[in-house]
């Protein structure tokens, strides 16, 4: 607490910590996955795909794309990459100059991903770079209220700045957040349709009430969600994920394979199985990982048995997509690349960015 205060004490007004304005700069970002059963609107966890971002100085402006859903992506204002430079420009009070951004996707478009949130994010990080400028973060965590102020929620955008799992709430003044820990071993077996799932979709499916009972369910879960992830209890996540304001509604409305595919999941060894986000991917966190699992003997783990039965599940419903197996990131968003470089010949930063 002593050290927090000394840090907010010496900080110096934001105008007059800028930094010098770049020609172009990337930026990596990870997909996120939302809600994690119960915690609706409020936890979210980073995963290890990962989109990257150019943006450059112009004469013209252009936005191309390759990967994930570049055919999908709008080319012009309306992409959030836009939305967040912009905002990261007013947060400089500088105009926004004309830049060409190129996309490389590595995250599913609107599969409930975090395709959105990553997009703003990286957006957001790219402008202060570009524009020469600096947010505080100690006290308030300036970019993570730009991203959710544009988000709406903080349980995509934190994850994706700060990595990890992220416990996202609004405390009356200002979007706060902290992490939980992420057990060891713990794997994320992917179902991903070929289909996209819309947000706005899948929120108008849920009801503008719930009962009491409801409300107690979804309290006690994400309280031994938590439990669970700071004990590394794996077992404990079946129940930890189970919920009963948006899952049930989505599944029955917009998503009939989602029950059985978990239930199949957790019957051929997931700790649990959930909706990412709005959907439509199902998520099954599977234990047993260490250190490289090429090399590691698969009887060990699960992931590959949980993948087959998530499959099945989908050709019973006539659901065409597939398997991505992967892990959760402990980072968050990080510029990779700038002009001119932050390093210099007597002090490099990781990658010599």
């Amino acid at each position: 607490e002593e050290k927090m205060k000394r840090r907010i004490a010496s900080r110096v007004a934001v105008e007059e910590d800028n930094m010098t304005p770049r020609n172009s700069v990337t930026v990596r970002v990870p997909a996120t996955s939302a809600n994690f059963g119960p915690g609706y609107d409020c936890i979210g966890m980073a995963v290890d795909l990962w989109s990257e971002v150019t943006i450059e100085r112009s004469s013209t402006f252009q936005i191309t794309a390759e990967g994930e859903g570049a055919d999908a992506m709008p080319t012009d204002e309306s992409n959030l990459l836009v939305t967040g430079v912009k905002a990261a420009f007013d947060a400089a009070k500088k105009p926004v100059p004309i830049l060409k951004y190129h996309v490389v996707s590595r995250i599913p478009y609107a599969r409930g991903l975090g395709s959105s949130s990553a997009a703003i994010v990286a957006g957001i990080i790219a402008g202060l770079v570009l524009a020469g400028h600096r947010l505080p973060c100690w006290g308030s965590e300036a970019l993570l209220q730009i991203a959710a102020s544009i988000e709406g929620h903080p349980d995509n955008v934190a994850p994706a700045i700060y990595g990890g799992i992220q416990i996202g709430i609004h405390n009356g003044t200002r979007w706060v957040t902290e992490r939980a820990p992420c057990p060891a071993g713990m794997q994320l077996v992917m179902f991903i349709p070929d289909f996209i799932g819309k947000t706005s979709s899948a929120r108008n499916v849920l009801g503008p009430e719930i009962s009491r009972e409801d409300a107690a369910f979804n309290i006690s879960r994400a309280a031994w969600l938590i439990h669970a992830l700071c004990m590394g209890n794996l077992d404990n996540l079946k129940v930890s994920v189970q919920d009963k304001m948006h899952q049930p509604q989505r599944g029955k409305a917009l998503y009939p394979y989602l029950f059985p595919m978990i239930e199949a999941a957790e019957d051929a060894g997931a700790c649990c199985g959930y909706l990412s986000g709005a959907g439509p991917t199902v998520m099954a966190l599977t234990s047993g990982a260490s250190g490289d699992i090429f090399t590691q003997r698969e009887k060990e783990r699960t992931d590959k048995a949980v993948a087959k039965a998530m499959m099945s599940t989908a050709k019973k419903f006539g659901i065409q997509g597939r398997i991505v197996v992967t892990q959760a990131s402990h980072e968050g968003a990080r510029v990779l690349k700038a002009d001119p470089p932050f390093s210099s010949d007597i002090f490099t930063y990781r990658d010599e960015v």
